[in-house]
C-alpha cells in the first residue's frame, strides 16, 4: 500500500482558496474509494494551494490519481496546475505537485503530510522542502518519505508529466507508530523554520507574506482522520522561562 499527496494551485486568486472551492472538492472525495482508495481526504490548504491525499494499495495507485486530477480539474476556479500537465516531456509545464511513499502492509496507515505556497520564495523552496525531508529520514517509525522540489521533469503515475517549473511541493512521511506522530512532525516543522522567510500556519490561512515568502501547513493523515498539526506544535514549541545571560 501506499500513500499519494497531489497538491495543485485551482484557486480563482493567488493567496487563498474560498470556501465554495474547498466545499466542492471535499463533496467529490467519496469517488476516490469508488475508484480504489482505501481512505482519501482534503488534508492541507495552504494559501491558494490544496493538497489531496489517499492510502491506495499499489495496483490502483494511477486509477486513483487519475480520479484525483478530475477532480481537481472539475471544481478548478482556475485551471492554473492543471494546465501544466502533459502527456509528454518535452511540453510539461508548471504542474501539480507530487508525492508518494510506501506502508506497512502490517500497520494502520498513519502519515505525516507537509505543503507549501509561495510567494516570491520560488527559488528557495526546494531547498525548505529537501530539508523537510532529511529531518525525518532515519527517524524512528519512519517507514518511508516521498515527494519534495522536482530537479527536471518528473512523470506521475496515471496523471502525466509536469516540469521543474512546479513551485510549491509537497512532502510526505509515512509512520509506523501512531506515538512518533508528534515527534516527526515537529522535526519537519522544526527543520523548514530554520530556513529564512518560512512560517508555519494552520490549514486554511491565506497567503498573507512580503515577498519573499513561504507559508507551510502540516496535517496528520490517520487512518483517514486528518488533523492540522498548527495548533498543537505551536503549543508545544513555544519556550518560556527567563533567558540566562
Amino acid at each position: 500500500m501506499k500513500l499519494t499527496a497531489i497538491g495543485a494551485d485551482i484557486s480563482i486568486n493567488d493567496v487563498s482558496c474560498s470556501c465554495s472551492l474547498v466545499r466542492n472538492i471535499e463533496k467529490n472525495i467519496h469517488e476516490l474509494m469508488n475508484s480504489g482508495a482505501y481512505k482519501a481526504a482534503l488534508t492541507n490548504i495552504t494559501g491558494d494551494d490544496i493538497v489531496i491525499s489517499a492510502f491506495v494499495e499499489d495496483d490502483m495507485l494511477e486509477s486513483v490519481n487519475s480520479k484525483i486530477i478530475e477532480i481537481l480539474r472539475k471544481n478548478a476556479e482556475n485551471p492554473g496546475d492543471i494546465d501544466g500537465i502533459s502527456d509528454t516531456p518535452a511540453s510539461a509545464g508548471e504542474g501539480i505537485s507530487y508525492a508518494e511513499a510506501k506502508i506497512r502492509q502490517d500497520r494502520y496507515p498513519d502519515a505525516v503530510i507537509v505543503a507549501f505556497d509561495t510567494y516570491g520564495g520560488e527559488e528557495i523552496v526546494g531547498k525548505v522542502a529537501d530539508s523537510v525531508m532529511k529531518a525525518a529520514k532515519g527517524m524512528d517509525d519512519v517507514n518511508d518519505i516521498g515527494g519534495g522540489g522536482i530537479d527536471g521533469t518528473l512523470k506521475i503515475p496515471g496523471v502525466g508529466y509536469v516540469s521543474n517549473q512546479t513551485d510549491d511541493p509537497v512532502v510526505v512521511a509515512t509512520i509506523d507508530d501512531i506515538e512518533s506522530v508528534g515527534a516527526v512532525a515537529g522535526a519537519m516543522v522544526g527543520a523548514a523554520l530554520g530556513n529564512q522567510h518560512v512560517r508555519f500556519v494552520r490549514k486554511g490561512t491565506p497567503s498573507y507574506v512580503i515577498p519573499r515568502g513561504i507559508i507551510m501547513s502540516v496535517s496528520a493523515f490517520m487512518n483517514g482522520n486528518v488533523m492540522d498539526l498548527a495548533v498543537p506544535l505551536s503549543e508545544r514549541m513555544r519556550i518560556s522561562g527567563e533567558v540566562i545571560r
